[in-house]
This record gives structure tokens, C-alpha cells and sequence, in this order.
């Protein structure tokens, strides 16, 4: 087991991660085209799909996934990261999946109470609270190998934006920046590519 940095987060690093399809946000010519962030986590028996939202089509999902042996039956888990409709129009493609937000795990029609905060899925994969964006905000950490990965969305994309113009609380989201860059190596962004933080990311 390894420790990210001051905190007493405790991470296997034996997952295997994946990033299905990276999103965007950009005008086109009938508005505002956006597309969240969509990977794939493996750690053991869990199957695990973050932020399930909005793409062009399904298949910008569905597609990598089969590609990596996967079918939609066969995913254990998915982590919804706030409840904007941009990340979760496709958590419904999960059959069997329970599902995880800040308040609790759902699974048909059970609804059980499960703060985030520290829920492990595996012993690579854990929960925590990292409000900002909006007041619900989770991030999910996940031990590689090689990485401490973060899938979050205190950032949209590795340039930030530096003010999140939607945030609740810019204080709140500054300070949960700071504390993903304490524990994380490799930053999965709401709306873009992974990157690795450095002087120039925005905190």
C-alpha cells in the first residue's frame, strides 16, 4: 500500500485505467457543444465507469469499452462526479451497475446512504469529497502503478479555467485544488485530456 503524501489516503496501486473518450467544450454553429470526460477503471472483480455523461454518440463510449474486452453488463460501477446533466445523460447504458454520487450508492431500487468521503470501491480506487464546481463535487483516486490518477472536475481541462465560472464557492474550489495536487500525479479533467500538474496549472 502506498500513502498519498500528508494525508492518510491509502491506495493499492494495481489499477488499470482507461480513458474511453476525452471531452470538450466549444461553440459550433447551432451553440454550445460539450462532451464530459469518459473512463474506464480496473481493479480487481471492479468494473468501474467515471462520469457516463454527455458525448456525440454512445458509441464514443460503448466502442472504446468493447475494444478493452468490456460489455455494458460487465461494469460493476459507476462515479458520477457532480449531478450535471454533462456527466451523467449515460449512466442508464449500466445495466448492472451500482451507482455512487456524494450521498450515497443506488442499485435499482435501492438507495443507500454512503458519504463519499474515504469510500474505497477497491483497495486502488477511493472517494473523496472535493466540492467547488458545485456544492456535490466528488473526486475519484485511483492507484496505478505509475500514478496517483485524479478524475475530477475542479478543473474543465488542464488550462483550467483558472475562475470556474460556474462555481459556488471559488474559495471552496481553490482550496479542494490544493488538495488533489497534494495526492495526485495525473489529473483526468471534467472536459479534457489527462495532464500531469505543473507550475502552470491553476490552482
Amino acid at each position: 500500500m502506498s500513502s498519498a503524501n500528508n494525508e492518510n489516503i491509502q491506495l493499492a496501486r494495481t489499477a488499470q485505467v482507461h480513458i474511453l473518450t476525452a471531452g470538450y467544450v466549444r461553440r459550433g454553429g447551432d451553440g454550445t457543444r460539450v462532451a464530459s470526460t469518459v473512463a474506464y477503471v480496473r481493479d480487481g472483480a471492479i468494473r468501474l465507469i467515471v462520469d457516463p455523461g454527455m458525448v456525440a454518440h454512445r458509441d464514443d463510449i460503448l466502442g472504446p469499452l468493447a475494444s478493452l474486452g468490456e460489455s455494458q453488463g460487465s461494469i460493476t460501477d459507476v462515479v458520477i462526479s457532480h449531478h450535471h446533466p454533462d456527466h451523467t445523460l449515460h449512466t442508464a447504458l449500466f445495466p448492472n451497475a451500482r451507482v455512487h454520487d456524494f450521498q450515497a450508492i443506488y442499485k435499482d431500487d435501492s438507495w443507500i446512504d454512503q458519504p463519499a468521503e474515504g469510500f474505497h470501491l477497491s483497495p486502488a480506487i477511493q472517494l473523496i469529497a472535493t466540492p467547488g464546481h458545485t456544492p456535490q463535487d466528488i473526486t475519484t483516486l485511483a492507484g496505478t502503478p505509475n500514478d496517483i490518477v485524479a478524475f475530477t472536475h475542479l478543473w474543465w481541462m488542464a488550462s483550467g479555467p483558472a475562475d470556474d465560472p460556474y462555481s459556488h464557492d471559488p474559495a471552496e474550489l481553490h482550496a479542494n485544488r490544493e488538495r488533489v495536487l497534494r495526492l495526485a500525479t495525473l489529473i483526468v479533467p471534467g472536459h479534457g485530456e489527462p495532464f500531469r500538474p505543473g507550475p502552470e496549472t491553476p490552482r
